[in-house]
């Protein structure tokens, strides 16, 4: 199996659309999309909803995507051309009860592409991926954390407004990754969050 995990430094910033222009950029590949989510305290993981579940109750639900339309971002991975395509919800801090679950899913899959950063505690991928917007303040704590095991980082331009980077970012140093030889690639909306620079690093780690 090759396994490629993207992760983005917070919401909105092009990890999606990153998953998305991979799927399509390999599509021999027979890629299993994964989208992981979780939720916070008091929401259910399987429906998404306010729920007064216990902590060890609906732990975590796993659905398979049939429709490309649906406007969902695992239909947008079976759009773009995935032949399966996967959601996680697990509650906050409770992914590691869906693994037996997401391994015996992806079981004999040729090519696994996930969205997540947590996940990278718990598996070692091929390429690891971490998409980042300097113009967006808001640094998730999974993404410091797994942030130096990037192999590479794509610097998504968003058309955020702003101006410079708050004080999360000081924990972290780009230039010292890049220092290690790491690619960094910068991408655009425009460009659908890709290039063939990109394009060119993923076919070398996993072709």
């Amino acid at each position: 199996m090759k396994l490629l995990m993207v992760g983005g430094h917070s919401r909105n910033v092009g990890k999606t659309s990153v998953v998305e222009g991979i799927i399509r950029s390999f599509p021999d590949l027979g890629w299993t999309a994964v989208k992981i989510t979780q939720f916070g305290h008091g929401v259910c993981s399987v429906n998404g909803e306010s729920c007064g579940c216990s902590v060890s109750e609906h732990q975590y639900a796993l659905t398979e995507e049939r429709e490309k339309d649906s406007g969902t971002d695992t239909s947008r991975f079976l759009a773009a051309g995935a032949k399966r395509s996967l959601w996680i919800r697990t509650k906050q801090g409770e992914l590691f009860t869906a693994l037996p679950a997401l391994k015996e899913a992806i079981n004999g899959d040729a090519a696994v592409i996930i969205e997540s950063n947590r996940l990278r505690r718990f598996m070692k991928p091929d390429l690891y991926l971490q998409v980042l917007d300097p113009s967006n303040l808001d640094f998730k704590s999974s993404a410091q954390e797994f942030f130096d095991l990037a192999d590479a980082y794509v610097l998504a331009d968003c058309g955020n407004t702003n101006e410079t980077p708050g004080d999360p970012w000081s924990n972290i140093s780009l230039a010292r990754e890049i220092e290690k030889k790491k690619p960094l690639f910068m991408v655009t909306a425009a460009d659908r969050f890709l290039n063939e620079g990109l394009i060119e690093f993923v076919r070398s780690r996993l072709m």
